[in-house]
């Protein structure tokens, strides 16, 4: 049985699943982006990596760097740069609120899932801190121990 989507009108392209491992998520935002056709059409094919992909905050204006976004077939020779850095749609608010915590405490913008809103293309940006190894192995034993009780509880 499919799950259901968590709001309706959202369908998820992609995820960073590795960021979670990689990372403490402190803080989110959603924004939107500036996209190409061709590269909405790819979305639409699921032609996404957010893998190293990481945002940045430059004059003033919030940019998206090292996301790939795979070519689109039918676009010839109209088609999109790959890994081309692309703007966030992100209030002036926001972005005054983000930056110095960037600059300063020496926190990332993680891509951490990009959808499909009512049409819109969104990203959920995270703001991280990087985790160190001995982090790592505590939530990998800590989703052990969830994992092994659900199933006894699932036993019984």
């Amino acid at each position: 049985m499919a799950r259901k989507p968590d709001t309706p009108g959202v369908k998820i392209i992609g995820k960073n699943r590795r960021a979670f491992h990689e990372y403490h998520v402190l803080d989110t935002w959603e924004a939107g982006l500036v996209l190409l056709g061709s590269e909405v059409k790819a979305l639409r094919e699921g032609r996404v990596n957010l893998g190293d992909a990481y945002g940045e905050i430059r004059g003033g204006e919030a940019w998206l760097c090292k996301m790939h976004i795979g070519p689109y077939e039918m676009a010839n020779r109209e088609n999109h740069e790959p890994f081309r850095r692309r703007k966030l749609l992100l209030n002036r608010r926001e972005i005054r609120k983000i930056q110095p915590r960037i600059e300063e405490q020496g926190l990332t913008l993680i891509p951490l899932k990009i959808y499909f809103k009512h049409g819109r293309v969104k990203v959920e940006l995270g703001l991280c801190r990087g985790k160190k190894l001995h982090d790592k192995r505590d939530d990998k034993a800590r989703k052990d121990v969830e994992r092994r009780m659900a199933r006894e509880v699932g036993r019984r």
